[in-house]
């Protein structure tokens, strides 16, 4: 028979992907979403609210092999996904690297105002998290997670990635280094000496992990990563190469706060953040960053990157600070990459 899958939340990044790999491997695939969008070919949609028992529980039908859900968040998701996925055959979530904390207890929630964690790395999937509530995103995330485990019915597997990057994102990273090549800056400016290693994931490598997890294949609880991880100079370099262009990057001394003023890129951390686990994926970052960074070129520009990218559009720095760019490669110990 052909397993069948339903998607919440199935028309964002990872669930496009995820309905790819899963077409792709001979599921049959039914997304779940609130608003139309287009979708893989072979996919069915069912315009509901993920939040909405009922209606959730009508699409999942008694014969559903996994009830996967990309946008699981609080309790309130986690009890959803427990009554409407009662009788399928696994539940999977997507929860986020950010629900781990140091010895401190301080995570990526607080770290502009109680500093960046020093985490024992690399992380595994023993490694300390927060504990959960309804404070932050990150002890939503994990009560989201001791739900679903304690009180599903069936198996669950909670899929942790870090800094996820693909195409079709709203949170996309890459496009840090793309639009300073497009606009053609000769010199990039990284903060930390361009050394910070803040742990990437490709959204192939989640669609992979959740193929696994629907066949058994990895612990109620996985880490999701790259098979590296690679430094904010080795992305930067990643990134030229998939788009034939060369600028000059200029590492800038360790700064005394975090986040830095100047040459801050979306991985920029004074300590690193290294995964490993159950679901490393087997290609680096370099072999998968492609299809993100061809993404970007082909659909975001300087007119609309705000609206497509909306997520990194909110940072609280300028990302495009072209003149403070300048002041940066004036610094005493800035110096070029060999």
């Amino acid at each position: 028979m052909v397993p069948k899958a339903v998607i919440v939340g199935g028309t964002g990044q990872i669930g496009l992907a995820t309905a790819r790999r899963m077409i792709g491997a001979g599921w049959d695939v039914t997304v779940v979403s609130r608003h139309v969008k287009a979708l893989p070919d072979g996919c069915r949609h069912v315009g509901v609210d993920g939040r909405d028992v009922e209606a959730l529980s009508a699409a999942v039908s008694f014969d559903t092999d996994l009830l996967l859900s990309c946008v699981a968040f609080d309790t309130a998701d986690a009890e959803c996904l427990v009554q409407a996925g009662r009788a399928v055959g696994r539940i999977v979530a997507i929860s986020s690297a950010s629900v781990y904390c140091d010895a401190e207890g301080r995570t990526l929630d607080e770290a502009s105002v109680c500093g960046f964690p020093v985490f024992s790395v690399p992380l595994t999937e023993q490694s300390l998290t927060v504990a959960p509530g309804p404070e932050t995103y990150s002890t939503r995330k994990v009560a989201m997670e001791n739900t679903l485990l304690s009180r599903a019915a069936c198996p669950v597997t909670i899929l942790r990635p870090c800094a996820i990057h693909g195409p079709e994102s709203k949170h996309a990273r890459e496009w840090w280094f793309v639009k300073r090549l497009l606009d053609g800056q000769s010199k990039i400016p990284l903060a930390y000496g361009g050394c910070s290693r803040f742990q990437t994931t490709s959204v192939a490598a989640i669609a992979d992990a959740v193929v696994r997890a629907a066949g058994g294949d990895l612990p109620a609880v996985a880490n999701v990563s790259d098979a590296d991880s690679p430094t904010v100079a080795e992305i930067g370099r990643a990134i030229m190469d998939i788009m034939g262009m060369r600028a000059e990057l200029i590492g800038l001394p360790d700064a005394p706060l975090f986040p830095p003023a100047l040459g801050a890129t979306p991985w920029s951390i004074p300590r690193p953040m290294i995964f490993s686990g159950a679901a490393t994926a087997q290609a680096t970052y370099a072999q998968s960053a492609g299809p993100a960074v061809r993404w970007l070129v082909e659909h975001v520009g300087n007119d609309n990157w705000r609206t497509r990218l909306p997520q990194l559009a909110t940072y609280p720095t300028p990302l495009f600070d072209y003149e403070a760019d300048d002041r940066a490669f004036q610094l005493l110990g800035a110096g070029s990459f060999t």
